[in-house]
């Protein structure tokens, strides 16, 4: 089967779980488990995982030049990342997360200007700036804060530091996504990762009451850790081998969809005037970024 195809596949999967987890995780947080504790939780799940799936591959060794860039990927994709999206799903809610997510194939874009020399076509200025100024606008102006929501400015704050990081991630890593397989470039970033996240994610992680933790819970921490960790930064670690970063950030479109229908559908969330603006001017933004000439591109 074509590459190309199966790399969609698995971008569109790992879309899917990570528009679920917008809701999973918030009913985690934080009630029971505080943003950064839930970092550790899953960077201890993360690593494990991937280092005990390695065992039954040939061993990889890192070139030493490589240094560098695997702890600048794991810095961005395991640190900032993981602690800025769970610590603003904490103060805000699944609706505005999902929102704000769909910002990163701006983010992308601007990176991908600055680093790669990307084109900087007029159209594209406009898109950054209707993006920005949804984000905006969610976190300025749409401060009805349910109880799990302490600090909805803040976490939509977050989330926007949340897109950026994780948008230069994926150009950074995908240069040793395609040197190093997959397996093993995971578990030494998610190990790299947890390394750096510990002096911040460690007091809450020990904090945690885990006797106070109803099952229904652990079903939700399981699937962040099964899912939302380990199957999604596998699957789309084989998309970015595959895909460029632009072509695969486009796949964020899906998640406010899949993300806002799943949030009301439980009702973890609910739709206002700001919100909608907001998802106007975002996705209004990124199909103006992503738009591309009538050319054969991946």
């Amino acid at each position: 089967m074509d590459k190309r195809f199966l790399a969609i596949l698995a971008a569109l999967g790992g879309t899917t779980i990570y528009a679920l987890n917008h809701t999973i995780a918030k009913d985690v947080m934080p009630t029971y488990v505080q943003g950064f504790g839930f970092i550790m939780i899953r960077l201890i799940g993360g690593t494990v995982l991937f280092w005990a799936v390695s065992l039954f591959l040939p061993k990889q060794p890192i070139a030493r030049a490589d240094y560098k860039h695997f702890f600048r990927a794991a810095f961005l994709g395991m640190a900032i990342n993981m602690l800025a999206f769970f610590k603003g799903l904490e103060y805000s809610t699944p609706i505005n997360s999902t929102v704000i997510i769909t910002t990163t194939p701006i983010m992308v874009f601007l990176f991908s200007a600055l680093l790669l020399k990307e084109q900087l076509a007029r159209y594209r200025v406009i898109g950054v700036l209707l993006g920005f100024l949804g984000a905006l606008s969610l976190i300025l102006f749409n401060q009805h804060a349910p109880p799990n929501a302490p600090n909805i400015a803040l976490g939509n704050f977050l989330f926007v530091v949340n897109a950026s990081a994780y948008g230069l991630y994926m150009i950074v890593v995908k240069p040793l996504s395609e040197k190093y397989n997959t397996i093993h470039l995971l578990k030494w970033l998610f190990l790299i990762g947890l390394v750096i996240s510990s002096p911040l994610a460690l007091p809450e992680f020990l904090a945690v009451d885990w006797q106070q933790i109803p099952m229904p819970i652990w079903w939700r921490i399981g699937f962040v850790v099964l899912g939302t960790t380990f199957m999604t930064y596998l699957l789309m670690m084989y998309a970015i081998r595959h895909l460029r970063a632009t072509t695969l950030s486009v796949f964020t479109y899906i998640q406010p969809i899949m993300g806002i229908l799943f949030a009301l559908a439980v009702g973890a969330d609910q739709m206002n005037a700001t919100k909608w603006l907001a998802i106007g001017f975002v996705l209004a933004g990124v199909y103006l970024v992503t738009k591309r000439e009538q050319t054969p591109t991946n």
